[in-house]
């Protein structure tokens, strides 16, 4: 398979002069998420975990609902010579689920991580997001937790420093809880995508965790996440307000802002344990 990560030449220029070594950057290539012999979409992302990305998707975009509408998967690694490049993700869904796509079916070729471009009604861009269950609760410790295990387990970013993460923390993973799962790509809604497909195909109980984000929050990765089922939403960077709306509707516990000295709550507070302090944030925030 194509490398996620390759070495180029680079010159560093400082004050003090310039510098010629290498320098680790990611990978983006051409990757095509094909339904019974028909494209749905085109991305640009990270070669790695591909199959992952393929039902994580899938699912997001409704077009599977459970691991069982796919009676096949495979990649196909496409170079120069065969006159295109890229990766094909071809999934070969039941003749039930196969008829009703067919109906729905729209091609997306759009730039990194675009979860939007394709689409042709404004309807269909914010459409609600699925409503989650009701979950565990949490600590404000065990959330702090969570955001802490994020940055040693981002190998690629490490070697690269331009990719997003999407990462699962399962408290009872460990005796403080643990870092269960983290996916990374180029595109912040390929990570997450491909997070959701590991998460679905090893069977996890999504309402059990913690759905952690490198990335900025916006109406697509609170829908992901919700159609996930994962009840809490944890993000290094802040929401949008339609995010934030959307998260609100579903039932869906935003936090963001993560930080080391804290972090900000905007929705649905009541699955976060604060001590005295939670009572009046419910009622600010409901």
């Amino acid at each position: 398979m194509i490398p996620p990560v390759v070495r180029v030449e680079r010159l560093a220029v400082t004050p003090s002069g310039a510098t010629a070594g290498e320098r680790a950057i990611p990978e983006e290539t051409p990757v095509a998420i094909v339904h019974n012999g028909s494209t749905y979409a085109v991305m640009m992302a990270t070669p790695a975990d591909l199959e992952d990305f393929g039902y994580g998707f899938s699912l997001t975009e409704g077009v599977i609902g459970a691991l069982s509408d796919v009676e096949q998967i495979e990649t196909l690694e496409f170079d120069e010579e065969s006159g295109a490049v890229g990766v094909e993700i071809r999934l070969w869904l039941t003749d039930e689920r196969a008829g009703a796509q067919v109906a729905r079916r729209r091609q997306i070729a759009g730039p990194t991580g675009c979860g939007l471009c394709g689409v042709e009604s404004l309807e269909l861009a914010v459409k609600p997001a699925k409503s989650v269950p009701a979950g565990r609760r949490f600590t404000a410790a065990e959330i702090s937790r969570a955001v802490a295990s994020l940055p040693p387990a981002q190998r690629l970013n490490h070697e690269t420093r331009a990719v997003h993460a999407a990462a699962f923390w399962d408290p009872a993973a460990g005796p403080d809880g643990e870092l269960v799962a983290l996916r990374e790509d180029v595109g912040r809604h390929n990570a997450l995508d491909k997070l959701v497909g590991h998460l679905v195909r090893s069977g996890r109980d999504a309402s059990q965790g913690i759905v952690l984000l490198t990335s900025r929050v916006s109406i697509e990765m609170v829908q992901k996440t919700a159609m996930l089922g994962a009840g809490v939403l944890v993000a290094v960077s802040a929401p949008t307000a339609l995010a934030v709306r959307t998260a609100d509707k579903a039932g869906l516990t935003l936090a963001a802002i993560a930080r080391d000295d804290g972090f900000e709550v905007f929705t649905h507070p009541h699955r976060i344990e604060l001590g005295g302090a939670e009572q009046e944030l419910v009622a600010h925030v409901g």
